[in-house]
């Protein structure tokens, strides 16, 4: 039975509840000014602490895992993802990681249907143009861009926010397909088409919405060959993880017209994006955002503090990875 509160150190400014909450139970540490740390100053933070609860902004590599201290027992992810976390190195370690899921599904769909209505109304270049006052005229052929009724949505993942996602795309009347590791039941299906191939959802989408994971497996999963089985002017949407799409393979379809458009939360280099991207108007972008709501963040801090309770409570954490 432990007689002291365990120490915590909190990489990154959360929700002040959170932190209120946190401090009740743990002796915090916390990061003054909000910086990305450095490897070295991660690995110095975390020399004196039992526990860590770090955002996507921290990487565990396996030779930062390597050296953590043994007193260090658990990595409390703020974060749905874990591609972060080097998984083996820490299970190795015997380091217990979680992450913080269901909580942000509804505030990552939200994300994904602004990508999609900003890429195909075109509303990024609609923006800058009445901001710069650059609108001065108006004609049938003014801004035209693509109507998402009736047109086919494709799902590549069909986890929690997948779900929820074409939820959603089915208020608009669109058509839902998918492809996911396994088929999903009848009930959690809906009626969506099911494709047991990536390649075979492609070749059916008007607009493709990645919701996967970032893994060896799906790095680099959107290139120029999947690229080109989408429909004619399709319209690519990304809220999960920048590692998915190859970025010159989609500069390339989008300068060429092969792609109407992309809407993307996320992007290979963060913060920042891709300049290239930037210059392009047939792209709507935002700074990863997609579980950026009061709501979410208090959620998924209060979800990432449950993981740490139950740990030194002695019990198994709900969203135990490894």
């Amino acid at each position: 039975m432990m007689t002291s509160k365990p120490t915590l150190l909190i990489p990154r400014k959360l929700a002040d509840a959170v932190l209120e909450r946190a401090r009740d139970t743990y002796d915090v540490i916390l990061n003054a000014d909000d910086h990305v740390f450095t490897r070295e100053a991660l690995i110095a933070a975390c020399q004196t602490v039992d526990a860590v609860l770090p955002c996507h902004s921290e990487h565990f590599s396996a030779d930062v895992i390597a050296a953590l201290p043994d007193r260090l027992r658990i990595i409390a992810n703020h974060s749905v993802g874990v591609d972060h976390v080097d998984l083996p190195a820490a299970k190795a370690r015997g380091i217990v990681v979680t992450n913080t899921p269901d909580v942000l599904s509804d505030a990552t769909a939200e994300i994904a249907m602004l990508c999609m209505l900003g890429a195909a109304r075109r509303g990024s270049e609609g923006d800058r143009m009445v901001r710069e006052g650059r609108w001065n005229f108006w004609s049938p052929s003014f801004m035209v861009g693509r109507q998402v009724t009736g047109r086919r949505f494709g799902v590549l993942g069909m986890g929690r926010v997948g779900q929820i996602t074409a939820d959603r795309a089915r208020g608009f009347g669109m058509e839902i397909h998918y492809h996911n590791r396994s088929r999903l039941s009848p009930d959690k299906e809906k009626g969506a088409v099911f494709h047991d191939t990536v390649d075979s959802l492609l070749a059916v989408s008007d607009v493709l919405s990645l919701h996967c994971p970032a893994s060896p497996n799906t790095t680099g999963l959107i290139n120029a060959r999947t690229l080109a089985l989408l429909p004619e002017r399709a319209i690519l949407v990304n809220t999960a993880r920048g590692a998915l799409v190859d970025e010159d393979a989609l500069i390339a379809a989008l300068q060429s017209g092969r792609l109407f458009a992309a809407g993307l939360d996320v992007f290979r280099s963060e913060p920042g994006g891709n300049p290239a991207l930037a210059q392009l108007n047939n792209v709507f972008m935002l700074p990863h955002i997609g579980s950026a709501t009061f709501e979410t963040r208090d959620a998924m801090g209060f979800r990432a503090l449950d993981n740490l309770d139950s740990f030194f409570a002695g019990t198994a954490p709900l969203d135990r990875l490894v």
